[in-house]
């Protein structure tokens, strides 16, 4: 394969994984709400979030200059037999505050928020509440390494498998970087994330049903087939088609869907 013929595929590689990071960032259950709304001429923005490793005093901070329009939320813990509670927005200058009662990794807050004007008309922001996901705070030394070998092996996963499909020579290594990488990202530093944001290593098969530990298994056992295949026989190249195919499959699944959570109905 020719250099020229190489850097196109690499730039190819880096922009569709672009792509799908995009995508992932932006349909996952953890991206912010948001929105506008117009309320007596004043066009009002608003980011709910639905993740959050702090205190949650006064998580949410909406811009209203107008300071006849106020507001409340209602809000009670998810997965709980919690009655709704309300809490009024506070307003410090040109914003409206409104705080989440903090809680452990895992725990989750199902809320709503609603701007009232001058005449006592409800606006509400969303049509459903938002459920937010409490977590611990990941060290930057750990959370910005993971990143980096998750986007390295999806890099790799699709440029291997362009170099298949073009009939390269370079399959084989590349696999191999390509499982370095996920090994590093998914199966070292992963657990580690997971355990300083939810207080466990795993819980996805056997052990439980969190979907991101369960496609990065499978991501792994599709590209340790792969190099197996292509060790027997190198030329046998549609298995890292196949598994830079399941990698892409299993990035585009938004991140965090079932996800670990505590059931507060069962515990108190």
């Amino acid at each position: 394969m020719s250099l020229t013929k190489s850097i196109i595929l690499w730039v190819l590689a880096f922009i569709l994984m672009g792509a799908v990071a995009v995508y992932q960032r932006v349909t996952g259950p953890t991206y912010p709400v948001s929105g506008k709304i117009e309320i007596q001429g004043e066009k009002i923005k608003y980011s709910l979030p639905r993740s959050h490793d702090g205190s949650g005093v006064d998580l949410i901070k909406i811009e209203v200059k107008n300071p006849n329009i106020y507001g409340y939320m209602k809000f009670k813990r998810y997965k709980s037999y919690d009655e709704w509670s309300v809490q009024q927005l506070r307003r410090q200058g040109n914003y409206l505050y409104a705080s989440i009662p903090e809680q452990p990794p895992a725990g989750k807050v199902i809320y709503q928020i609603a701007l009232l004007d001058q005449n006592g008309k409800n606006y509400w922001l969303t049509d459903e509440p938002v459920i937010i996901r409490f977590k611990g705070v990941v060290p930057q030394t750990v959370l910005i390494p993971h990143i980096i070998a998750m986007f390295l092996a999806m890099v790799f996963s699709l440029r291997t498998g362009l170099e298949a499909f073009a009939k390269g020579k370079n399959t084989f290594i590349l696999s191999l970087w390509t499982l370095i990488f996920l090994t590093i990202g998914g199966l070292i530093l992963g657990p580690m994330v997971q355990n300083y944001a939810f207080g466990a290593f795993w819980t996805g098969w056997p052990f439980g049903h969190d979907l991101t530990d369960n496609k990065t298994l499978a991501a792994f056992i599709a590209w340790a087939v792969a190099i197996w295949k292509l060790k027997k026989n190198p030329s046998d190249q549609k298995w890292a088609i196949i598994a830079a195919i399941v990698l892409l499959a299993v990035y585009l699944i938004p991140h965090s869907v079932l996800g670990s959570e505590i059931d507060y109905t069962k515990t108190n």
